[in-house]
């Protein structure tokens, strides 16, 4: 039975939270009769659905970092990143299905922030499941209307002279920022740089870590 007293912590010290017992959503009904149906017509079996699942949950930032750190190491990776972001993260073996995947490249005089205006559209498949802010209607308004303000809240502090582009994430063509690589980082291994990029910096909400904090 639903708790009746939510205001209150539980025993163990946490909030309670409503059951999740609310009725399935036409999607969610969708998705189960598809499903079966798949696997009922021997297009699919369950071990596959799994599989997939267990794959696209094993995706992380990590597989974002590794191309970036790769694009800062070698100029010739870095033209095909920037040239064909897609073919170029599949060259490193990461499968990004068959959205268009997009690199902007930060620099001295332009900063690149991502956003999706319309809901989450976001490189999954690259860099794991989206922060629950970039889901926000806050972040998805404001990131276009007030972009050096909201970058000023995430601690990312631009000259008044740096032009900020906004990239609108669609269904169909996904973006992913190239960071301008730290100083200081000269003779750092491929691994090590990998280490010091970090989600928000690939979204552009953020910047690379300093060889120090690592």
């Amino acid at each position: 039975m639903p708790h009746d007293h939510h205001d209150h912590l539980s025993p163990s010290g946490h909030p309670y939270r409503q059951d999740n017992d609310a009725p399935l959503t036409y999607f969610q009904r969708m998705e189960i009769a598809v499903r079966e149906l798949l696997i009922e017509k021997g297009h699919l079996t369950p071990a596959e659905i799994a599989t997939q699942i267990d794959a696209m949950d094993a995706r992380s930032p990590a597989n974002g970092a590794a191309v970036v750190a790769c694009a800062w190491t070698d100029p010739d990776f870095k033209a095909r990143l920037m040239d064909n972001a897609g073919d170029a993260t599949r060259e490193m073996g990461f499968d990004i299905g068959p959205l268009h995947l997009v690199a902007v490249e930060n620099t001295a005089d332009t900063h690149n922030m991502i956003v999706c205006t319309l809901c989450s559209c976001y490189p999954r498949n690259l860099l794991g499941l989206p922060p629950d802010w970039y889901k926000t209607r806050a972040y998805r308004s404001r990131a276009v209307r007030e972009p050096r303000a909201v970058l000023r809240e995430f601690g990312v502090e631009l000259s008044e002279t740096t032009r900020i582009r906004v990239h609108d994430s669609t269904a169909d063509m996904r973006y992913i920022v190239l960071p301008a690589r730290p100083p200081g980082t000269d003779g750092m291994t491929e691994a090590a740089l990998a280490k010091l990029v970090t989600r928000d910096s690939m979204i552009g909400t953020g910047l690379p870590l300093a060889p120090e904090n690592t």
